[in-house]
């Protein structure tokens, strides 16, 4: 295989992942890691430095289409994000020292983990519910777009869900998945915002977080043009196609997409990573 050959492979992997990202919120770096390492044999640093370059030109594909459409829950994204920021710089520190076989393994842990969550289900908040304090003072409810007409909502565990999001923040430095799994789990479960609007704000939020990990690893030397390159173009033209078919898509249909795909790919990494071939 010639190298023209292998980047337009990549290319292709990373247009499907993008756009599976764009509809489920993982912002496509969950799918792009393990596709380098087990389909084509890449250095997981090296992947994970050219996922996260894609991670931000997902969010900044995706993101754009969403708030345009009102899904996205802007003030929401911009608090938490104090929160994983913090923690992508701490991830990306840690991500250069530890071995790549336990890098591995913690990523198949975290995305099993995130598949079985998200797949359970979870019914939507009760139209009775009551407001959060904190999220009423800083003005986070808000309402989202339905065939219906808008749908509002409350926000709920506010604290719970800023630390969640560093833990997310911190993965995401350490895996460069952009920690949109584990961001949608934290305001599906702890948060109780619909899983449109955890989607899509997850979207909104993976870039800044993506962006300050990225430092780390260019520091570093583990992010390579030739490869980052055909990663970032595949990604952000899949993304913006997934941003177009979200809005008709069926929130059930998201979960199996969501739980089939990281399944998949969780049991590939932890056995490859405890049978050191990564």
């Amino acid at each position: 295989m010639n190298t023209l050959e292998l980047t337009l492979l990549i290319w292709v992997g990373s247009l499907v992942a993008g756009f599976l990202g764009a509809l489920t919120g993982l912002g496509g770096g969950i799918i792009i890691t393990p596709l380098l390492t087990l389909a084509f044999g890449i250095d997981i640093r090296y992947a994970v430095g050219a996922t996260l370059v894609s991670v931000i030109a997902t969010s900044s594909g995706a993101a754009a289409a969403y708030v345009k459409e009102g899904f996205s829950n802007i003030r929401i994204g911009m608090f938490l994000e104090i929160a994983t920021t913090v923690g992508a710089v701490v991830g990306a520190s840690l991500a250069t020292r530890l071995p790549t076989t336990t890098i591995a393994v913690i990523f198949g842990i975290v995305l099993l983990y995130s598949a079985y969550v998200s797949s359970r289900g979870v019914p939507e908040p009760a139209a009775v519910s009551q407001p959060d304090r904190l999220a009423t003072l800083l003005r986070m409810d808000s309402s989202y777009p339905t065939p219906d007409g808008p749908k509002s909502y409350h926000v709920h565990a506010v604290p719970a869900g800023f630390g969640l999001m560093f833990g997310a923040g911190a993965l995401s430095g350490l895996l460069g998945i952009g920690s949109g799994a584990l961001k949608v789990i934290a305001m599906d479960r702890a948060m109780r915002l619909p899983f449109k609007v955890s989607t899509t704000t997850s979207n909104f939020m993976i870039g800044v977080t993506a962006a300050a990990s990225a430092g780390v690893y260019l520091r570093r030397g583990y992010i390579d043009p030739g490869l980052a390159m055909p990663v970032m173009l595949g990604v952000l033209a899949g993304s913006i196609l997934g941003a177009r078919v979200l809005s008709g898509a069926r929130t059930r249909v998201l979960r199996l997409v969501f739980g089939v795909v990281v399944g998949v790919l969780a049991i590939e990494m932890i056995y490859h990573g405890l049978s050191g071939r990564l």
